[in-house]
């Protein structure tokens, strides 16, 4: 009886292996958990809309309350020459060490998003912007700008903007250089509502008070952070689905029968793999686990989920992207270009004769020209399917012509036109220079706020150095056209490395695919559940075992 009742030992395992599938089966349930406000929005793909429309929004205001401001400071330039009585130089160092600090601590912001996430980072921000503002206002010596809006203001400046920039990209895939285009376009819309506004506001209340006005108003930053809420892209989990189970007693008879054909197949010599009790070298029967044929995906929530991987503070192996440093050196040279011609238009337009006004009326149409100039860029940029790296190139390579085509105007027509050239050709680069490191031409979005805040840093080097190099060369030649010389001369090293940056990922790619097909291993093909080979090695056994008694 017990050797009658030893060979039920297997079917009684699988009855118990049955058991306990089904009960971790049945704790696996798919629910609609409600997220509250502050916890993150989980997609299995880019939204593409979504609360990123949101997003946008507060993008908007926040590129409106960061650029917009820096651009039209201006309007205090002489007030504080007068208050302080320095020369213009010594007051445009205020702007310039704001925009090196916003740009050369881009790093520190990717750090602290990736750490405390783009909510509290914007938000932080804000805070700096403001109170830098506001103790301005109080301000005795143009050193205390420096350290209060330079350095305070620009720090808070950097933790804004590329926070926000960076997980609006995450919320948009096909749609992502549109809508980065459009909402971009705040800090043209503030160049035109805020200027006139703070110059009107000056006559009342005097530059002191209006400054004070400008901080309490960036606090608004803040609002617009909350509304920040972190994105997961979950990939949607394979669970295999169960195939109907035979009946009971079916199964149960099929079970033992396998077994007692297994033991009795021992003295022929011929083993049935079916049973794992008679593999060769193993002593103990493991149970089979059912490979069920079947795939479904469904969301699954499990009791206790794997840790997630720890996320990089900072990336640095974008570093060893070739293309993404050809994009780097990019945006270094072609940086030269960017702000200096806004500095110089009115001095260049003044110095052929053309009148205060008129040279005013130059400077906004370019900014007008900007805001189409963005929107066309990403309207074409949604396009499929486009080589968006192409595009961009083209736009360089014009805004290049612009930049030399200013030296020739004569008059004020002239000047309108190369202006408002320049202005669309502007909004096609600034817009989408930095939304398209998420594309993976460049560094791919998995990477994109580890290579903004390496990208931003580069170009640091080159918004600090353009504008005194530009000055330099003005003061040399005693010509401002050399200035606009100096800037198209960067503008086309910039198209040069912009032109490497697609060869440069394709022979990566290239190079990867052959290395993971060089240490690819041999794949051996499956074997059937019945498959049934001859053991070789128990027959040998055997008949060692009848020579020795013999």
């Amino acid at each position: 009886m017990e050797e009658g009742n030893a060979w039920w030992l297997p079917a009684t395992a699988a009855r118990g292996g049955n058991a306990a599938r089904k009960s971790r089966r049945s704790k696996m349930t798919v629910k609609a958990v409600k997220m509250p406000c502050t916890a993150p929005n989980v997609y299995t793909k880019v939204p593409d809309g979504g609360w990123g429309w949101t997003v946008a929004f507060a993008f908007f205001f926040v590129e409106a309350l960061t650029y917009g401001i820096i651009k039209s400071f201006g309007v205090f330039f002489n007030d504080l020459m007068e208050s302080f009585d320095e020369t213009n130089s010594r007051i445009s160092w205020i702007i310039s060490i704001c925009v090196f600090v916003q740009t050369f601590t881009a790093p520190l912001s990717t750090v602290l998003s990736n750490r405390f996430g783009h909510r509290f980072v914007v938000m932080a921000g804000g805070v700096l912007i403001s109170t830098g503002m506001v103790t301005a206002s109080f301000a005795r010596t143009v050193v205390d700008m420096y350290v209060t809006i330079g350095i305070v203001s620009g720090l808070g400046y950097c933790l804004s903007f590329l926070p926000t920039v960076t997980i609006l990209s995450q919320y948009f895939d096909k749609r992502r250089s549109l809508v980065t285009a459009v909402a971009s376009t705040g800090e043209c819309f503030a160049v035109f509502s805020f200027a006139p506004a703070i110059t009107a506001l000056k006559e009342q209340i005097g530059w002191r008070y209006s400054l004070l006005s400008v901080g309490v108003l960036q606090l608004s930053i803040v609002v617009c952070g909350s509304l920040l809420r972190p994105i997961v892209i979950k990939e949607q989990e394979e669970v295999k689905a169960q195939p109907p189970e035979e009946p009971t007693e079916t199964k149960y008879m099929l079970e033992n029968e396998q077994t007692r054909t297994s033991i009795e197949s021992i003295d022929s010599g011929v083993e049935i793999t079916t049973s794992p009790s008679n593999v060769p070298g193993k002593t103990k029967a493991e149970p089979k686990s059912e490979e069920p044929k079947e795939h479904v995906q469904i969301l699954v929530e499990n009791n206790s989920t794997p840790p997630e991987p720890k996320t990089k503070l900072l990336d640095f192996s974008v570093m060893r992207d070739y293309s993404f440093i050809c994009y780097a050196f990019f945006g270094l040279f072609a940086t030269l270009g960017f702000f200096a011609p806004s500095l110089y238009i009115i001095p260049l337009s003044l110095s052929l004769g053309i009148g205060k006004d008129h040279s005013a009326y130059i400077l906004s149409a370019m900014a007008i020209a900007e805001v189409f100039g963005r929107i066309s860029a990403g309207w074409v940029l949604n396009k499929k399917p486009i080589r968006k790296i192409y595009i961009e190139l083209i736009c360089v390579v014009l805004l290049s012509v612009a930049l030399f085509a200013f030296p020739f105007a004569s008059e004020f027509w002239g000047l309108m036109t190369c202006s408002i050239f320049f202005g669309f050709m502007l909004g096609t680069v600034a817009g989408t220079h930095i939304p398209l490191l998420a594309e993976d031409d460049v560094v791919g979005i998995a990477k994109m706020s580890s290579a903004a805040g390496v990208y931003v840093f580069i170009q640091s080097l080159a918004g600090l150095a353009g504008p005194p190099l530009a000055g330099v060369l003005v003061d040399t030649t005693q010509n401002y056209s050399s200035a606009f010389y100096s800037c198209a001369a960067g503008m086309v090293l910039g198209a040069v490395f912009l032109a490497l940056v697609r060869p440069c990922k394709a022979g990566l790619c290239q190079r990867q695919q052959q290395r993971a097909e060089e240490s690819a291993p041999e794949v051996l093909p499956d074997l059937p559940d019945d498959f049934i080979e001859m053991d070789i090695g128990k027959a040998e056994n055997s008949g060692k075992g009848c020579d020795g008694v013999a």
